[in-house]
């Protein structure tokens, strides 16, 4: 028999921590096989002969499609139920899984991940909206949303070597068939601890607005991404003033419908609109920097990939190990005096690796991923919390789509700059790659280095602004939280 119980301000029980872990299944299932995809690429181009941009669609439709979607399910969750969502999204990722290992052709391995990547989107903001229900306590969430984010770094870790093992005694697929089990265990475990959590006043569902917020979203992450890999041109450009146009309309809309898809009330709150950026800006330099690290220490330093990629690892070590240590701050000290220090720590990391040398990158790296994690939990715990909980679903997918163009907009601005610091330097032509071997090689080298060490002062520079921010608006208050002044009957909980 199930219970319908009001949202409120309770303790949670051995109950909600069990449902913690069930929730983090997905996280770590989302994160180990982002991961385990770039090992596999060589092996499934050798056996399905992709073309390079067949190649590219395989790698970079699922982030499409999920940042694209992210808003429409996380509505969609508080409407028909985040459990629900939750187990439908992770049933649908465990058969295009299973679809993607038995493709036969580069298309249908294309329209599976466009699938997974659909499955995919439904999974986070379900995640998140449901900690935000099943943990009312503010110290509780914060520790659970450390378990949740250091389920991510969990994954990174695990991916070299699940990945290495399947490729090594099975075919390629093998690295999409592992999502089976674990999606089984979601079906299986969720419904019976996971307590289901919808918004029991929500009106019609706005397709139109959920169409336009996909194509705004999908057309300014390929504007961004084409801009990073072929510069200036006329395609990219395009996308990217067409996203800004479908965008304007998707707000328009959502000023004038009686039910809209996005709540812009939230925005106009300082303390979300600061938490917002710093959350962005936090992925804008990470992914923004993700590549020029790699180039780094294969290019200049001569490491293979998988030196490069035991190199990389202590930072995620470095994010997994401090998860707990915002919400452990930030019993002491408040959330925004936190998460500005996390940033002012990960400014300190940028400045480190800008002085280059292998010791200095992967003590940089270390140091930013320890500012990182704090400002990621508090920032998305901030966000969450200000709006109604009927809302939660709406505002974890305004945070999550917040985090994924902040990173297609760092790879695209910061691989611009170290791109246009290396032509300016060597004029030889060509990438680092292609003068390897070469007479060219050591100038070509000096050349990298340089814009490598101006795409950490950006970086550098671009947190500690948000910090400074962060610091002004996000001071302590004793006003009561947005949330708190909304009826907590608008959720109900449906417990097994």
């Amino acid at each position: 028999m199930k219970r319908l119980i009001a949202l409120g301000d309770v303790m949670a029980t051995a109950r909600q921590w069990v449902g913690l872990a069930v929730l983090a299944l997905p996280c770590l299932l989302v994160s180990l096989d982002a991961e385990v995809l770039n090992l596999a690429a060589p092996h499934l181009a050798a056996d399905l002969r992709p073309s390079g941009v067949e190649l590219l669609w395989i790698m970079d439709s699922y982030v499409f499609v999920v940042a694209g979607a992210l808003i429409a399910m996380g509505v969609l969750g508080d409407r028909i139920g985040r459990r629900r969502l939750l187990l439908i999204g992770g049933g649908a990722f465990g058969v295009a899984s299973l679809a993607a290992a038995f493709a036969s052709t580069p298309g249908q391995l294309i329209a599976a991940r466009v699938l997974m990547g659909l499955a995919g989107a439904s999974l986070m903001p379900s995640t998140l909206a449901l900690i935000r229900a099943m943990f009312t306590d503010a110290r509780q969430r914060g520790i659970a949303l450390g378990v949740w984010s250091a389920s991510f770094s969990l994954g990174g870790v695990m991916s070299p070597l699940v990945g290495g093992f399947l490729l090594t005694h099975f075919w390629w697929g093998s690295v999409f068939v592992i999502a089976v089990p674990v999606t089984v265990l979601l079906l299986v475990l969720g419904p019976v601890l996971l307590p289901e959590s919808r918004d029991r006043t929500a009106g019609r569902f706005d397709f139109p607005g959920a169409v336009l917020s996909l194509i705004a979203v999908l057309l300014f992450v390929y504007g961004l991404k084409e801009l990073a890999a072929g510069g200036w041109h006329l395609r990219p450009v395009g996308s990217v003033l067409a996203a800004a146009f479908a965008g304007f309309i998707f707000v328009r809309r959502q000023k004038r419908t009686t039910a809209p898809l996005l709540d812009l009330a939230m925005f106009r709150s300082s303390r979300v609109s600061v938490a917002l950026t710093g959350n962005a800006l936090s992925y804008f330099v990470l992914y923004g920097t993700q590549l020029a690290i790699a180039q780094y220490l294969q290019l200049v330093l001569g490491m293979s990939p998988l030196e490069a990629g035991l190199w990389t690892l202590p930072s995620v070590l470095a994010f997994l190990a401090s998860s707990l240590l915002g919400p452990m701050l930030a019993r002491w000290f408040p959330a925004g005096r936190v998460i500005a220090a996390g940033l002012a720590v990960m400014s300190a990391g940028f400045v480190a690796m800008a002085f280059s040398g292998l010791g200095f990158v992967v003590a940089g790296t270390v140091v930013f991923s320890i500012g990182l994690a704090p400002v990621y939990i508090l920032s998305t715990d901030l966000v969450v919390s200000s709006v109604s909980p009927s809302r939660a679903g709406m505002a974890a997918a305004v945070t999550e789509t917040g985090s994924e163009l902040g990173g297609a907009l760092g790879i695209a601005v910061l691989g611009s700059v170290g791109v246009a610091v290396y032509r300016h330097g060597f004029s030889g032509g060509g990438t680092l790659a292609d003068a390897a071997g070469t007479v060219n090689e050591g100038a070509a080298q000096t050349a990298y280095i340089n814009g490598f060490a101006l795409v950490s002062v950006v970086s550098a520079v671009s947190v500690a602004v948000a910090a400074v921010l962060a610091w002004k608006v996000l001071r302590p208050t004793s006003l009561p939280p947005q949330a708190d002044d909304v009826k907590q009957s608008d959720v109900v909980l449906t417990v097994p």
